[in-house]
């Protein structure tokens, strides 16, 4: 494995340019402590989906090197777990440090590679960091339970243990926070971690991975694989040191990762689809539900799995609804991220074709068109924020996760039928509920099959809460008590000192 220098770096590209640590842009990956590029020299090319432009080449790292990873990594874990809580935690606070030292380097790398408006992006920032401050602290706190003994003469003790080498396989969505979030449970849990970015979005991942060698983590602890999904992952799905897998992204990937590491009975963290809906009764503060409608929709574009995609609306308000919230959607700002829009680019061109087919669907299908409905005049990634009226339950976009700026809207006449409707789908991530009835919020987020519920608001997410879906939204929850958890092992102690 070659060590690169950062002289050895071709970091000349146009996101270098406005980035002021220039040691943030990497292009190779970072493996046992070092930057190494392809074996075989293959690299691929990262765009800006403002507007296509190259930012740059990165290393795509080879199947051989991914099972060189898990060496290192494993070589490492033994040193890593055997370190005082205290002593991790101190490695975490420093890589905390200096991710909010350079915030606004690691903002603009996202929003230029992801193309999320910078404002989003610095929240983002601020949001992965947390995560890690968290979980700095939360090192600290598990301890040996002492059991009382039902036998004469035992002691018993329940120990959590580390369980190994982690593999996290992170989406382009939230470049940072999607790393920081397992990545710093897992190191403050003891294990040692091996990450695989998003190709879409790789220049994130391995900003964090300069900082966390700048925070002096030990070679082997934190390592990541720029390249192609299938070379970097199917060692580790392969490998039995490879106790657990932390992915989100796709229902369908999911699935996939789930078979595969039957196996080797790995732990399994996923997160996987959503498929959101917002429900709104006749006793709702209007203007408030239209507000927290256009946050729980359009942030991050639309590309959220938090995004609400199914807006069902109690009759008697259901055209003021619509009228109030396709004219708040059509004001929306659009433009690239670095301009800090409302609206930025989708992430690619599969990304723009499902808004279309959805939308053409449910207009076949009797919707309104309300606002929006096609391809922004900046750019061939841009989509308008989009509202769709009466769309029918059998509709593509009331069965389909959107992952977009399109919105689809319904009426209902009972809450037995809003209920039914918002529990009709394979997804149980997230549901949004809009009531003043104290007696309606205790049975309806009792009723909603989701692993989370969110009562007149639509920010719920942080670094203390158990983030996590059920049925086909995934297994394990992130973040909390709870995230740490997934990556520790029960050991049952019991001793005779007779």
């Amino acid at each position: 494995m070659q060590n690169v220098t950062v002289a050895d770096t071709p970091l000349e590209t146009s996101l270098f340019h406005q980035v002021r640590n220039r040691h943030l842009v990497r292009c190779f990956g970072y493996v046992g402590g070092r930057w190494d590029h392809a074996e075989d020299g293959s690299v691929f090319r990262v765009t800006d989906p403002s507007d296509q432009g190259e930012l740059g080449e990165v290393s795509c790292l080879t199947e051989q090197q991914s099972r060189a990873s898990i060496d290192m990594a494993a070589q490492a874990f033994r040193a890593w777990a055997s370190l005082l809580p205290q002593e991790r935690a101190d490695f975490l606070h420093k890589w905390h440090a200096l991710i909010l030292e350079n915030k606004e380097d690691l903002a603009v790398i996202m929003t230029r590679e992801q193309g999320k408006p910078l404002s989003e992006a610095r929240g983002e920032i601020d949001y992965a960091a947390s995560f890690i401050q968290f979980y700095a602290e939360e090192a600290k706190r598990p301890n040996i339970e002492s059991i009382t003994s039902h036998l004469p003469d035992a002691e018993m003790e329940v120990w959590r243990e580390p369980l190994g080498v982690a593999a996290l396989i992170t989406p382009w969505n939230f470049p940072a926070a999607m790393i920081t979030r397992k990545a710093a449970a897992a190191l403050a849990a003891g294990c040692t971690v091996l990450v695989h970015p998003s190709q879409e979005t790789p220049y994130s991942a391995l900003a964090l991975a300069e900082l966390a060698d700048q925070a002096g983590l030990p070679a082997g602890v934190f390592n990541v694989l720029p390249g192609k999904a299938p070379e970097i992952v199917k060692p580790w799905m392969e490998d039995p040191r490879v106790r657990v897998v932390s992915f989100t992204g796709s229902t369908e990937v999911g699935r996939l990762l789930y078979r595969q590491g039957a196996d080797t009975v790995k732990r399994l963290v996923l997160e996987l689809g959503g498929h959101a809906p917002f429900i709104v009764f006749a006793d709702a503060d209007l203007d408030h539900a239209v507000d927290q409608a256009i946050s729980a929709k359009f942030a991050t574009s639309g590309q959220d799995c938090l995004g609400a995609n199914r807006f069902l609306i109690e009759r008697p308000l259901y055209e003021a609804f619509c009228t109030a919230f396709a004219a708040r959607a059509s004001a929306l700002s659009i433009g690239p991220g670095l301009e800090d829009p409302d609206i930025g680019p989708l992430m690619n061109e599969r990304a723009v074709a499902k808004q279309e087919a959805q939308v053409e669907d449910a207009l076949a299908r009797g919707a309104r068109l309300l606002t929006g409905g096609e391809r922004g005049p900046q750019g061939v990634l841009f989509y308008l924020p989009t509202v769709l009226a009466d769309v029918p339950s059998d509709a593509l976009i009331f069965r389909e996760e959107t992952f977009g700026p399109v919105a689809a809207l319904a009426p209902f006449d009972t809450e037995d039928d809003a209920l039914r409707c918002a529990n009709d789908s394979e997804y149980g991530l997230i549901a949004y509920l809009h009531t003043r009835d104290p007696r309606r919020i205790y049975r309806a987020s009792r009723a909603l099959q989701y692993g989370m519920v969110a009562v007149n608001r639509t920010k719920v997410t942080g670094y203390p809460i158990p983030f996590g879906g059920v049925k086909q939204s995934g297994l394990g929850r992130e973040g909390a008590r709870f995230g740490l958890e997934a990556f520790t092992e029960i050991k049952y102690v019991c001793r005779d000192w007779s």
